[in-house]
């Protein structure tokens, strides 16, 4: 049998990812032509894992340590970037770990989702909780998590668990339904990192009847918005000439982040709600709410942009309202299909819908 390291592919060689031929069938439609290419740049993707990942278990050289190459592409392509903005975002911070303060029992046993770097976890002990289990998703972060907790002494005290919170299971994972419930896994738009599916099943498995939420509740906020600047960063036609609109397949569906003030903009409304979740007592299904927006300004509205308020409790909350340049979170924007005009003192009729991860507003 041929060893593995012999079959694999050098870096020079090109490779195609079994299953995925180059040359697709012909008589195919264009729109199947880009389905199977979106298919065989997913599998080149896992190939180079793959790759990756037998190299450094057929080679002791090929061992990603960190400050190797190899370690540093995978950090680079498994730990978003923003985890450096978010942990040097003071105010998060303060806030985050002052809601905990003044929130959580002494003695309780807490569970804390999306530890990342187990920020939350530690502060949450510092705070009285007698342990508090902690889960990560991600292997690597969950393993940065484990040490930092070890070197800040607190290895007694927090479990890190590498698994997302909707396969953990008490009996197993916990000894018993937590006392508090402690997350913060919001992006721009509030759902976008599965905020709704996560603390329903929490609420439902993990949480015992009755306990502590952090955070409690969550509002969306927004304002139409006339920006040509920003459509194109999600939409083209043409470049030197040449239509190359067919990009556009690739395009966001759903909301997507910018930080509004860096772009040239016009702003059509007031601020307005587009929805409210109480998280500890709403469905937190997939939904939909009807909005009726007074326009301020005439104009062509290209979308919305959107921010969260996010209520922990106890008089703290956390914002990324774009009068708030200092949040390391941007702004989501919600365009239209197509720009529509609008009539200062005349109101717009809009729907927005939410999934379990995505805004859109039509």
């Amino acid at each position: 049998m041929m060893p593995v390291s012999d079959s694999l592919p050098h870096r020079s060689e090109k490779t195609t990812s079994p299953g995925i031929t180059p040359q697709e069938p012909p008589g195919c439609s264009p729109d199947l032509h880009l389905a199977l290419a979106s298919l065989h740049a997913q599998a080149e993707e896992l190939a180079q894992m793959t790759r990756t990942t037998v190299e450094a278990l057929t080679s002791p050289s090929g061992m990603p340590v960190p400050g190797s190459a190899a370690f540093d592409r995978i950090a680079r392509q498994t730990v978003p970037r923003w985890h450096f903005a978010m942990l040097n975002d003071t105010e998060r911070n303060e806030r985050l770990i002052g809601a905990v303060q003044h929130r959580v029992p002494q003695g309780c046993v807490a569970l804390d989702i999306g530890t990342g770097t187990g920020l939350l976890a530690m502060a949450t002990v510092r705070a009285g909780a007698s342990h508090v289990y902690t889960c990560e998703a991600n292997p690597l972060l969950a393993e940065i998590a484990r040490q930092t907790v070890a070197a800040n002494g607190m290895s007694d005290a927090i479990t890190v668990l590498n698994t997302l919170s909707t396969d953990l299971e008490v009996g197993r994972d916990l000894p018993r339904k937590a006392d508090v419930l402690v997350s913060e896994i919001v992006d721009c738009g509030l759902i976008g990192e599965g905020l709704l599916p996560t603390v329903r099943h929490a609420r439902e498995h993990l949480l015992r009847p009755g306990g502590l939420m952090m955070p409690v509740s969550a509002r969306l906020h927004g304002r139409l918005i006339r920006s040509g600047a920003m459509v194109e960063l999600n939409r083209v036609q043409e470049a030197g000439g040449f239509d190359v609109s067919l990009l556009n397949a690739t395009a966001s569906r759903g909301h997507f982040p910018v930080r509004m003030h860096t772009w040239p903009h016009e702003l059509l409304s007031e601020p307005f709600e587009m929805a409210a979740f109480d998280l500890r007592s709403d469905d937190l299904l997939p939904g939909r709410s009807r909005l009726s927006v007074p326009a301020t300004a005439d104009g062509r509205a290209d979308g919305i942009v959107a921010w969260f308020s996010l209520d922990l409790g106890g008089g703290f909350e956390l914002c990324n309202s774009p009068v708030n340049p200092d949040s390391h979170w941007m702004q989501a924007l919600l365009l239209f299909e197509k720009s529509v005009s609008v009539t200062a003192g005349q109101s717009l009729d809009l729907e927005l819908r939410w999934t379990d991860f995505q805004l859109t507003v039509s």
